[in-house]
């Protein structure tokens, strides 16, 4: 398995384990994590049968380009906000046949933060075919690195919640 941090790659398992249980695929859009989930789950021998694609969208334009996230809303209610990450999974669904979605958009620092919208704050949403979009918003502590993993491992467990609920319905 690749070097990340233990816990990442343990919360890789479980969402494996859940989209095994669930018969589901994923597609990740990813901004402050840069590819962090995407890392995780692909370290995982036999990735390929759930991991259908991943979106790396840092900036603004390939939130809008690659997952269809109208530029009003992020001009609106900024790239990292609740109505930008559900968009996001939301585009990674529908420009994908995956059956489930999983969207990070945050500030992970050590710049750009605000009053408002602090280094540490990150939103993140799930979303599967046919189900509600869930969202959950973090205040992680600590250096670039540290909101990094914390916003991944959260949003695994926001992914393993859509997928576990998307399997019991």
């Amino acid at each position: 398995m690749a070097c990340l941090p233990v816990e990442l790659l343990a919360k890789a398992a479980e969402v494996m384990e859940a989209c095994r249980v669930g018969g589901a695929t994923v597609a990740l859009a990813e901004s402050c994590t840069g590819g962090l989930v995407a890392a995780a789950l692909t370290s995982l021998p036999g990735s390929s049968s759930f991991v259908e694609r991943g979106f790396v969208t840092h900036s603004n334009a390939a939130k809008s380009e690659l997952l269809g996230v109208p530029s009003a809303l992020i001009e609106g209610h900024g790239a990292v906000s609740e109505e930008v990450a559900r968009a996001m999974a939301e585009g990674a669904l529908a420009h994908s046949p995956a059956t489930a979605s999983l969207a990070v958009t945050g500030i992970a620092g050590p710049t750009g933060g605000s009053p408002g919208k602090p280094v540490g704050t990150v939103h993140l949403a799930a979303a599967a075919r046919g189900r509600p979009t869930l969202h959950a918003r973090l205040l992680c502590g600590g250096d670039r690195d540290a909101v990094r993993q914390a916003s991944a491992i959260a949003a695994m467990d926001l992914l393993i919640r859509r997928l576990t609920e998307e399997a019991a319905a």
